[in-house]
């Protein structure tokens, strides 16, 4: 049996990006490949093999690749995904590796990179297994880092992305408008983010007919499960009284975004609105922070002053926010886009960044619970954009039945 086919099967689909927006980011990934007198590069991560092909794969335990060298263009896919894709590959080939033989991913790899030279791989994504299985593959190569450079050539954003992801953040504001209006005494956590989850994917197809449809979420916790930025759903029922976190997160072609406010059931105690206005207060002047101009470390410096003025920054969980682009909560993070006390990124127009400060008060303290909220900025010439409508603060969000 075959260790590779070829399934061009139907015709190709509309692509996410225009072709020479594709062409942009191929050509300066070369360029870059030319100045490291780098001979090919494999990516193997979500986040660059969609970056680049406008493909994202679903990875179920096997290895998927795109290998780029100076005339070549090549997505590397498992049988199981047959045509779909081919038709998404807009610049190159697809090569299709099978399950007949072992390893067959690396036989492919190997065919396409050719031994010697030096190549790129994704030192941050690539597992040490897999790595020794490219050294055997590959004797002849030296091996070095595409990772980084090729997170700094996604961290600043061209007009076609910011385009997307200011659909993606309106998107966002219409799954928070459903989940605020099925929010409700009684009403278990899982039934209230179905309403977000359903209104987005909804709003999505509309939008972008051609589009597949994969990975829209909601994270709606209430009471105890608010102190986790990332906690699960669950069948928790809300009560009146209780804090609560809308947090909607619309995927469109790989592409996240998201928002994510701090509510209420009925009625707040005097010392929750106290801890939401400090929290508020914070969000409201990162949001003035973000221009160009201005380093990561020194917006967190600022806003840790202000929280520590109150008493409250030990309750402080974990930065002031991040880059968006084609990333995930289980793919992605530009890292060098941070807004923490260890980065000291200075931002440039075409960068898109959040400001989402939080606040968890442990349980059985006066004002217990977690307390965030979400903006994103994109920055430009003079100063940033806030693309983020739905409104936030004790004013408009605490909710009566």
């Amino acid at each position: 049996m075959p260790q590779t086919l070829s399934i061009p099967n139907g015709d190709k689909v509309r692509p996410t990006f225009t072709k020479a927006e594709l062409k942009s980011r191929l050509t300066k990934l070369r360029i870059y490949m030319a100045e490291q007198d780098i001979r090919a590069v494999l990516f193997t991560s979500y986040h660059n093999i969609n970056y680049f092909s406008d493909f994202v794969y679903c990875r179920f335990g096997r290895d998927y690749g795109l290998v780029v060298t100076q005339d070549g263009f090549t997505t590397v896919t498992a049988n199981i995904d047959g045509g779909q894709p081919y038709r998404r590959n807009q610049l190159g080939d697809n090569v299709v590796y099978t399950d007949w033989q072992k390893d067959n991913f690396f036989h492919a790899v190997k065919q396409l990179v050719g031994n010697g030279g030096r190549v790129g791989i994704e030192y941050d994504h690539m597992s040490l297994q897999n790595l020794q299985k490219m050294k055997d593959a590959l004797p002849g190569a030296e091996f070095v880092d595409i990772g980084v450079p090729t997170m700094k050539m996604r961290m600043i954003k061209s007009a076609e992305e910011i385009e997307l992801i200011k659909q993606g953040a309106r998107v966002a504001d219409v799954g928070g408008a459903a989940i605020r209006d099925a929010i409700a005494v009684g009403v278990p956590e899982y039934e209230i983010a179905l309403a977000g989850t359903q209104a987005m994917v909804r709003e999505i197809a509309g939008t972008f007919p051609h589009g597949e449809l994969m990975d829209t979420w909601v994270w709606f916790q209430s009471g105890i499960n608010t102190d986790g930025a990332h906690n699960p759903v669950t069948s928790r029922k809300v009560q009146a009284g209780d804090i609560l976190s809308l947090n909607t997160f619309p995927m469109i072609a790989g592409y996240y975004t998201a928002l994510e406010r701090t509510l209420f059931a009925e009625h707040a105690s005097d010392r929750h609105l106290e801890l939401w206005e400090i929290n508020c207060k914070v969000h409201r002047r990162g949001l003035e922070l973000i221009r160009p101009g201005a380093r990561c470390c020194d917006i967190a410096a600022e806003l840790n002053e202000i929280f520590e003025e109150h008493d409250v920054l030990q309750y402080r969980t974990f930065g002031y926010g991040h880059s968006f682009g084609t990333l995930s909560h289980y793919y992605g993070r530009e890292a060098g886009l941070e807004l923490r006390e260890d980065i000291d990124t200075v931002l440039e127009p075409g960068m898109v960044v959040s400001m989402e400060p939080m606040l968890m008060i442990p349980e059985g303290r006066p004002g217990a619970g977690g307390y965030r909220e979400h903006d994103i900025l994109v920055v430009g010439e003079s100063g940033a954009e806030n693309i983020t409508r739905f409104p936030f603060g004790p004013e408009y969000n605490i909710i009566k039945g």
